[in-house]
């Protein structure tokens, strides 16, 4: 056996013992959240796959989803710092990042000293992300890539890790300020947030209207949050995998000669949906239990990786065909 070989073989060793732990700990973590949050086991999921692959997620839903407590939650039992900023139309940029104030010492020298906004935290909220004015949002774009602030022209890091789980209302689109684009594709990616079903809002009615209700409990600490995260980008990925992501993403891009493409979709998703998937799949394969992703895994994820990143032609809404629809034609070809 060569040298490289012997190398290789404790490495691989090492990476799936760390696995099997850290399966074991997501198992107990998934619950913990399930038994504070009913009825949204894939939600669930698809929160926890977005957070341990170092990224931001943003949930999309009627009001009383519990959208809010599932953020808190997620702080509790993963051990995160957590904050929340309400997005209203007044809300201005230095409410979110802090400002600098002039202060005087006791000998009437004056100086600025920093005071740090709500956005220096680990995981952050934010409600409600399309109720503020482009000005404002914007304000978070460069804190969700760069993990850091720039406020009169001096650099502030954010604490890490930072994640930032935002909500938006759907029913309240009209009369707001949409994403744009740019910010859209910070997001890892869109969850949506649907009602439980009925066993579910059963128990809902039990547990959360008596004397007293459950609370959540840590299972993570920080630390290990992060050590998870590093093992993430570790996990091997087979080529049937790679292969499938690169297929699929590229297929929803227009000005490939594909007549239906270029006709139905305005905009597709760029290589950032490629690196997301990449990620998502790892983690979602370790959330279940399993040391390596699969197809299965792309095609859970494709749809809420590429919903945001893509828009179709006003032609393809016009004769009522719909983004999930679209994507669910990719894949069947990209499989």
């Amino acid at each position: 056996m060569t040298k490289t070989k012997q190398s290789a073989a404790p490495a691989e060793a090492d990476i799936v013992a760390e696995a099997d732990q850290l399966a074991q700990r997501l198992a107990s973590a998934r619950e913990a959240i399930a038994n504070v949050i009913f009825g949204q086991d894939d939600v669930i999921e698809k929160a926890l796959v977005t957070i341990l692959s170092g990224g931001h997620a943003l949930l999309v839903g009627v009001p009383g989803l519990a959208k809010t407590k599932l953020v808190d939650t997620l702080g509790t039992v993963l051990g995160l710092d957590a904050s929340r900023i309400q997005f209203t139309p007044d809300l201005m940029p230095s409410d979110i990042l802090g400002s600098e104030v002039l202060e005087e010492d006791s000998k009437g020298k004056r100086s600025f000293r920093f005071i740090p906004g709500p956005v220096f935290c680990q995981l952050l909220m934010a409600d409600e992300i399309n109720r503020a004015s482009p000005r404002t949002q914007s304000a978070l774009l460069q804190a969700m890539q760069e993990h850091h602030i720039t406020v009169a022209g001096h650099r502030h890091d954010l604490p890490r890790p930072f994640h930032v789980l935002a909500t938006q209302n759907p029913l309240e689109q009209e009369g707001t300020y949409p994403l744009p684009e740019a910010q859209l594709d910070r997001f890892l990616m869109q969850i949506d947030v649907g009602y439980p079903d009925l066993d579910a809002e059963r128990r809902m009615l039990f547990e959360t209207t008596g004397a007293g209700e459950g609370g959540a409990r840590q299972v993570l600490s920080t630390d290990e949050l992060l050590a998870a995260q590093r093992l993430i980008r570790r996990v091997p990925v087979g080529d049937s995998v790679v292969e499938a992501i690169l297929k699929l993403v590229r297929a929803a891009r227009p000005g490939s000669g594909e007549e239906t493409v270029d006709r139905d979709i305005a905009w597709g998703p760029g290589p950032r949906a490629s690196q997301a998937l990449m990620l998502t799949v790892r983690a979602r394969a370790l959330v279940a239990g399993r040391l390596a992703p699969s197809l299965d895994d792309v095609e859970a994820l494709a749809e809420p990786v590429l919903k945001h990143r893509m828009a179709l032609t006003f032609s393809a809404r016009a004769e009522g065909k719909s983004v999930s629809e679209t994507i669910s034609g990719f894949i069947g070809a990209a499989m």
